[in-house]
């Protein structure tokens, strides 16, 4: 299923991009993560469908920049949505989790998508949680996570985000905007209790063409007031 779908991917992908690492510059050297530790019971399920997460990072270091130097400290650039991970979902509201912690990823391959993901423990623990639910290796899981990033034009929340007004819709038009074929229902929003946005959640089929999200992924409505923290 993956080398179909690697070879259905490569048709929408076009020159390499870094998406929203504004200026990214892996360091010359990175060292190799600590394992990631299963914190949650393992759980099998066919798949029925695929999102995409796509945080923005200015929210995600807000909190947690003294902790993550390579995101937020500046170690290799500046970044804006960021990929948090590609996630394998079951039919019923439930998804495949920790199928495997094995084989770890090598230090080359987390190094290669650093500017995608610039967080090479982040790399290896969605691999162990989502991607070894979806492929028995992980340089495939992440050939298809970087397909799928790289055929997509992300908005420019920092403008957006000195709109007065703005809300939720704002921003589902904004990305529609650079990306037309998507269907409004394809594109979901995940927010802070208190308004401000954390993730954009993009809902695939299980062919990785868009698919209407499930309700609780979709998130707010249009309507909705959205605060977008700059922090850069």
């Amino acid at each position: 299923m993956i080398r179909t779908a690697l070879a259905a991917l490569a048709l929408l992908l076009p020159l390499p991009a870094l998406a929203q690492a504004y200026q990214c510059r892996p360091p010359a050297r990175l060292t190799m993560p600590p394992p990631p530790v299963q914190n949650e019971v393992t759980q099998r399920m066919p798949v029925a469908r695929y999102t995409l997460a796509a945080s923005w990072s200015p929210e995600h270091c807000k909190s947690r920049g003294r902790t993550d130097p390579l995101q937020c400290g500046g170690q290799a650039g500046r970044f804006g949505f960021i990929l948090h991970g590609l996630w394998p979902e079951g039919a019923t509201g439930r998804w495949p989790q920790w199928c495997a912690l094995t084989p770890r990823p090598t230090l080359a391959q987390l190094s290669e998508h650093v500017c995608m993901t610039p967080s090479l423990s982040l790399l290896e623990r969605t691999w162990a949680k989502h991607g070894s639910c979806m492929a028995t290796r992980p340089e495939a899981y992440f050939k298809v996570a970087a397909i799928l990033w790289q055929s997509l034009n992300w908005p420019d929340a920092d403008r957006l985000s000195r709109q007065d007004g703005l809300t939720v819709g704002d921003l589902r038009a904004a990305f529609l905007a650079r990306n037309p074929d998507w269907p409004r229902e394809a594109v979901g929003v995940a927010t802070s209790r208190t308004g401000w946005l954390r993730e954009l959640r993009l809902c695939y089929g299980l062919d990785y063409m868009p698919k209407a999200c499930p309700r609780g992924t979709f998130g707010p409505p249009d309507a909705a007031k959205l605060k977008i923290w700059r922090g850069l």
